[in-house]
């Protein structure tokens, strides 16, 4: 069996899917993909791609190698994007030539099932805390996370403070204490109002704070999580093990949250999870993509002791033939062969576009830039 051939397809709203083509006519699929830079991974894919063609895909381990150290620069958010949707159609084949699960290949499940996390949408206006307590009652997920704090100074105000507290606290009061909630910081905050935030939230309980501050600030990241009671969780700007090293040698966080479509791809991100778990820190993968990257994510969680709760945004209605069956806030795990999912390239063709989809800009109050 031959790699033959490497098709693209960008899907709404913001997705890049990888089909990798096999002599035999077995076929991979991986969500190579960067927000706001698909175009830009889509033609690195293409050029690794190169290398690929006649190669046998099976040897996964020894193709990763060629396409991350093959070159004189290696990594990169593009890159390793690249990569990573390479590495999970190549598991996607094997699987599927040997009639198997991913997650078998990997040394089997040691779960039964996936514990997911759902997105909410906080930023609209009026009593949207009312609007997702009852958005939240209409769905079974167990935990939710949601992004408390738009675009900050530096030192912020006691109303900026207070409106953030308050917003957490009534959302811990509409859903109870049986849910979970995590909060994401996306980066936004400075150390100083990090630790502000940090200990005025603690009273809510949150699941984790995601990126109080920057990961590649771990020294900030790691006096943050040393003055706060709740979990802090970061990793979905790092890539391959060499950029987590630190953060889990220094154990600068509880969580760690690679993202499969950015890390490196399935193998890398268990590598990782393997480093973190001789610090007793789970794995909570990121992944605001689409279905084939919640895909590769699920055969990780399936076989990975020190996994907590997985994120996703979509469970593939309409793309996929099959969605991804949930009950009870928990993904079943399929023991179809390779990623354990069809997608449907019939209705895919109502998703495709041209790709272009432009990363929100945030400015302070100054005009000057800040995180998205």
């Amino acid at each position: 069996m031959i790699i033959t051939r490497l098709e693209t397809f960008h899907v709404r709203p913001r997705w890049l899917f990888l089909k990798i083509h096999t002599d035999v006519g077995i076929c991979g699929w991986g969500e190579p993909v960067l927000e706001g830079r698909a175009l830009t991974v889509e033609t690195a894919v293409h050029e690794l791609g190169r290398m690929l063609i006649g190669q046998d895909p099976t040897r996964i381990e020894h193709l990763w190698q060629r396409c991350y150290r093959g070159g004189f620069y290696r990594g990169g958010a593009i890159m390793t994007s690249a990569l990573s949707g390479i590495e999970q159609a190549l598991w996607d084949i094997l699987g599927k030539s040997l009639g198997v699960p991913v997650h078998q290949l990997l040394g089997g499940r040691v779960r039964d099932k996936i514990r997911l996390y759902g997105w909410l949408d906080i930023a609209g206006t009026g009593d949207y805390v009312s609007q997702v307590a009852k958005s939240v009652e209409s769905r079974d997920f167990t935990a939710y996370k949601f992004v408390p704090v738009s675009a900050c100074e530096p030192i912020e105000t006691a109303r900026f403070m207070d409106e953030v507290v308050e917003t957490v606290a009534r959302l811990r009061e509409a859903l109870g204490k049986d849910i979970d909630i995590a909060l994401d910081f996306h980066g936004r905050c400075s150390p100083a109002l990090a630790k502000q935030l940090c200990r005025a939230l603690e009273p809510m309980h949150p699941m984790f704070i995601e990126e109080p501050v920057l990961p590649t600030n771990p020294h900030a990241m790691k006096d943050i999580k040393s003055t706060t009671t709740i979990p802090i969780a970061a990793g979905e700007r790092l890539f391959t093990r060499w950029e987590f090293s630190e953060l889990l040698h220094s154990q600068s966080v509880s969580i760690i949250q690679p993202d499969l479509s950015h890390v490196g791809g399935i193998f890398e991100a268990r590598k990782i999870a393997a480093l973190a778990e001789i610090y007793d820190i789970p794995i909570a993968p990121h992944c605001p993509l689409g279905p084939i990257a919640l895909a590769a994510c699920l055969q990780l969680d399936a076989c990975t002791p020190n996994f907590l709760c997985q994120e996703h945004l979509t469970l593939g209605e309409g793309i996929l033939k099959e969605p991804i069956p949930v009950k009870g806030g928990y993904a079943l795990i399929s023991d179809q062969p390779g990623l354990g999912i069809e997608v449907d390239e019939d209705k895919l063709r109502d998703y495709r576009f041209d790709g272009l989809w432009e990363t929100p800009q945030f400015f302070r109050k100054d005009g000057s830039v800040t995180e998205w």
